[in-house]
């Protein structure tokens, strides 16, 4: 009960700190001055346009007023793909990378600022002390990112390992650092200065380009992280988000994105949460996790994680205000990988990721999530790339900043009980995956699932309740070849569901329809 009083007081001093709003001012003036001396100055070559969310849709614009989707994946400074870039060891293997994952239709990162599975990524040691080589290495891919038009959704700290490997933490205060305990991470004054204070380095030397999409101001926000409590989430992010639009309507004029992510299955006990998740008025899209036990976690087949997918977000969507965005931030096979030690067959890790993206999209996320690899080694297939860039051409079939989509999974009408579909629609334009549920076989002698691709072709109707009268251009998709399988116009006069009838198709087929002016 004291330890709670306590925690008490502390929430009470994050809302009332006695410091001026000038001396706070003169605060951050000096280090920022500081900074300046130890850090060289830093500029791009070339930039890119800043995302912000579209002004009349749930999906992002660039502030040219063209569509952004963000494809892409979770990645880390220490894995394969991006470990080259400390201390420039491999730089010319990260460019080409980054060319690579450009040209199969990746518009965007996951990444956190420092990786704390080890001992030499932490980006600051001590705590306030930033590390040199930890700078030039963010410097290095902000111009490489630049360069080849990728964007990076950016966290300020690896919870997960932080977690894990807290006595090693320069946070901890045995190490020097601000937070005695982990589980005061959210509760501790001194660890809250210490996150501003890294946003705001941040912001002050990469923060004035466009190849930071958004900020995620705390991976996997949980009760753990606040003693078992959640009642302090909301105070916690209002000071982070302030702290940093204050910092950059100070240096820029203007702000990026914000959202705060969240371990999915933590609503179930703790249902509140939504309402800071989902509803904070000081953030701007909503992120998630998509970790469910009995499907995602250890897949044994293609056809039910999709369909958790669609449900995950229908329910997401749900609490969401009309015009905000929405998507799955992380999800992948973790309970097989972490726990069982499995790392799962390319044929069936391949298909389990394709379906997971297009339920996730066209239920009405932006883009299709992003996976966290859970792979040996820890990098996505090259089968994952090209259902990436397969979706990013279909992306082009719709007018994302014009359409304010309402999810109809189970509103849409099927004339066959062996496919579930996944929909979403306003008046004038709508987005449908087709997925079959009646031909899952083995390959191998493992027990994992996958659509049979000599199966029975099936030919199927559906019905999209809600659409306006009018003639239509109808786009059918093949998700696997990633091309237009067929296109058509169709007129629709009925007050009833609009009615459509698909090619023939064996696994699945994503569609698009927008209405004619």
């Amino acid at each position: 009960m004291e330890f709670m009083e306590q925690n008490e007081q502390t929430i009470t001093s994050l809302k009332a700190r006695p410091e001026t709003e000038e001396t706070s001012r003169q605060t951050i003036g000096k280090d920022t001055a500081a900074r300046k001396n130890q850090f060289p100055d830093f500029r791009l070559e070339q930039d890119l346009p800043w995302i912000q969310v579209a002004p009349d849709a749930p999906y992002f614009v660039t502030e040219t007023g063209e569509d952004w989707t963000p494809i892409g994946q979770n990645d880390a400074i220490t894995w394969p793909d991006f470990e080259g870039l400390f201390r420039r060891k491999n730089l010319q293997q990260v460019e080409g990378h980054l060319a690579w994952l450009a040209a199969h239709g990746v518009t965007c990162l996951r990444l956190m600022l420092e990786y704390a599975h080890g001992e030499h990524r932490y980006f600051e040691k001590p705590a306030g002390t930033f590390a040199p080589n930890m700078v030039k290495l963010w410097d290095d891919l902000f111009q490489l990112c630049a360069k080849y038009n990728m964007r990076i959704l950016l966290t300020p700290v690896d919870t997960f390992w932080m977690w894990i490997r807290w006595k090693h933490h320069p946070y901890n205060h045995k190490n020097g650092g601000p937070c005695k305990k982990r589980s005061e991470w959210l509760l501790c004054p001194d660890t809250l200065q210490a996150v501003k204070n890294r946003l705001s380095f941040v912001a002050e030397r990469w923060g004035g380009s466009g190849v930071l999409f958004a900020w995620d101001l705390w991976n996997e926000i949980h009760p753990a992280h606040a003693a078992g409590r959640t009642d302090v989430f909301s105070e916690f992010i209002n000071e982070l988000s302030q702290h940093l639009r204050e910092t950059e309507q100070r240096l820029y004029g203007r702000c990026h994105p914000q959202t705060v992510s969240l371990y999915g299955p933590v609503l179930n006990e703790h249902p509140a949460v939504a309402d800071v998740i989902f509803r904070h008025p000081k953030l701007d899209f909503a992120t998630t996790h998509f970790y469910d036990a009995a499907t995602i976690n250890n897949p044994r087949d293609t056809v039910w994680s999709a369909i958790v997918t669609g449900r995950l977000v229908r329910e997401a969507l749900s609490h969401l205000p009309p015009n905000r965005p929405f998507f799955d931030s992380e999800h992948g096979p973790i309970h097989a990988f972490k726990d069982k030690h499995i790392t799962l067959p390319e044929y069936f890790d391949d298909e389990y990721f394709r379906h997971m993206q297009w339920a996730h999209m066209a239920s009405g996320g932006a883009g299709g999530g992003m996976r966290w690899p859970n792979r040996h080694p820890h990098v996505l297939t090259h089968g994952m790339r090209r259902a990436q860039k397969s979706m990013g051409g279909f992306l082009e079939l719709v007018d994302w900043q014009n359409f304010r989509r309402k999810n109809l999974n189970e509103e849409v009408q099927v004339n066959s009980d062996a496919v579930v579909a996944f929909a979403c629609a306003n008046s004038r334009q709508a987005v449908l995956w087709l997925l079959r549920t009646d031909s899952s076989v083995k390959k191998t002698r493992k027990k994992l699932y996958t659509l049979n691709e000599e199966a029975e072709p099936l030919i199927v109707t559906v019905g999209i309740p809600g659409m306006a009268k009018g003639r239509y251009t109808v786009s059918y998709w093949d998700t696997a070849a990633g091309k237009i399988l067929a296109s058509e116009e169709i007129n629709h006069t009925s007050e009833q569901a609009l009615q459509v009838q698909l090619p023939p198709y064996t696994t699945d087929m994503a569609v698009a329809l927008r209405k004619l002016s």
